[in-house]
């Protein structure tokens, strides 16, 4: 709103009103915002659950090897970080860009999928919260409505990034094609033609092939946004772990964002040119200013817990703007820790599964999602189970020793991500 209304100054000469052009004062500024309604919003959100004793079950002092039992701590977290995301973008947002429209649609829907799980757990005392299923389905669907928005939207364009050699062939340029297209490229690491085109995966459909790429963007889509969501929800289990390591993702994505958008970094780096993804770079710092500002209150010991409310939509904001910019192939290693405690869920629930059917009980690791296998003791493993993994580690840490190393890998992730851009 504030950027239509200074635009329209700038016609009467208004001082200082061309300012909110440049997408580096707009950014910064909802950096800024963001941080400070977080802060402020955020104590006295804390202060009326806490009238209210609305909180989190609290965590049993048993898995914990350092006795830290934490009760009466207000759950449902992630109002102050989409409050905080939100009002910033509205303010400062040119509203009529589909890919800042999608991230908005994309924050409300998996935040209101997350507060009614949240919703549940609190006030129905229903411990499993939301069905699974239906957390399913309303992640597909949001995956499923940006995917084929992507598709049909005529402002989702790219100018796609090509290679010319110049002076005998001993000098390659990387150049962008002069009109805007509908791609189906997305960007693949360490490979010197890191284009990987949907529609030649799809190639034996002959001449449906295109039409099978876009279909195949929509699952690829469906899939990252659930994966993604899910990863960050498994990694919300220790105070300050899942909005830290969001913070370092979305300084990373915002890095992308505005290469992408800027025609001359974007051909160094060798990416496509994508017109308007410059307002997801106002989008992410408002999302990092959140994330930073809910540590506040969120680092150990936390005041407040982020809940469904907030992991759902922080892993959704990141798979999304991950697709817009065409780096979703990037996400393992970027997202690397939603990634491992994702795969450690599903290693350990398996081979449960498998062993049971064999008449045994035996487990990988100690505990899973994989951060509770740093804090839990030997004593405090199940006698009736086998674990493959008993020994390591070797002793137990505390949780904040575990969030800052987990933090310390997401940041070699993102650095090694980003380098991934040159080094083919």
């Amino acid at each position: 709103m504030l950027y239509y209304l200074f635009r329209f100054l700038e016609q009467f000469n208004i001082p200082g009103a061309h300012i909110w052009s440049y997408i580096s004062f707009r950014a910064l500024l909802a950096l800024i915002l963001s941080l400070m309604i977080s802060a402020w919003f955020g104590e006295r959100f804390i202060k009326w659950m806490k009238r209210r004793n609305i909180s989190e079950t609290a965590r049993d002092v048993s898995i914990d090897p350092f006795g830290v039992e934490k009760k009466g701590v207000p759950t449902m977290g992630g109002i102050i970080i989409i409050v905080s995301i939100l009002v910033p973008v509205l303010l400062l947002g040119r509203m009529r860009n589909i890919y800042l429209l999608l991230m908005i649609i994309t924050t409300v829907w998996l935040g209101f999928l997350g507060f009614m799980d949240d919703y549940i757990k609190i006030f129905r005392k229903n411990k499993d919260g939301l069905k699974g299923k239906y957390k399913i389905i309303g992640q597909v669907s949001i995956g499923f409505i940006v995917g084929l928005t992507l598709w049909l939207s005529p402002d989702a364009v790219v100018r796609e990034n090509i290679t010319v050699s110049q002076q005998n062939q001993q000098e390659v340029v990387v150049k962008h094609k002069a009109e805007n297209v509908k791609s189906l490229q997305t960007t693949i690491p360490f490979f010197k033609n890191h284009n990987l085109n949907y529609s030649d995966v799809m190639s034996f459909c002959g001449k449906y092939k295109v039409a099978a790429g876009w279909i195949l963007f929509v699952l690829m889509t469906i899939f990252v946004v659930t994966a993604v969501s899910n990863g960050a929800n498994l990694n919300d289990g220790m105070d300050g772990m899942c909005a830290g390591n969001s913070a370092i993702i979305g300084v990373a994505l915002a890095i992308f964002a505005y290469v992408s958008s800027h025609i001359v970094y974007a051909a160094y780096f060798d990416i496509m040119y994508i017109p308007g993804s410059q307002e997801l770079v106002v989008f992410l710092c408002a999302f990092i200013g959140a994330m930073i500002g809910f540590l506040w209150y969120n680092a150990y010991p936390a005041q407040v817990f982020m809940g469904d409310t907030g992991s759902l939509t922080i892993g959704g904001i990141i798979g999304v703007c991950a697709v817009i910019v065409h780096k979703e192939l990037l996400l393992p290693i970027l997202c690397g820790i939603f990634f491992i405690e994702s795969l450690s869920v599903i290693i350990q629930t398996q081979w449960f599964k498998i062993q049971k059917r064999k008449g045994k009980r035996v487990r990988v690791f100690r505990a899973t999602p994989i951060h509770d296998t740093f804090r839990r003791l030997d004593t405090q493993l199940d006698p009736t189970s086998t674990y493959i993994l008993k020994g390591w580690p070797h002793r137990p840490f505390h949780e904040s020793k575990i969030t800052i190393r987990f933090w310390i890998t997401t940041i070699i992730l993102v650095a090694i991500t980003i380098i991934t851009l040159k080094v083919r």
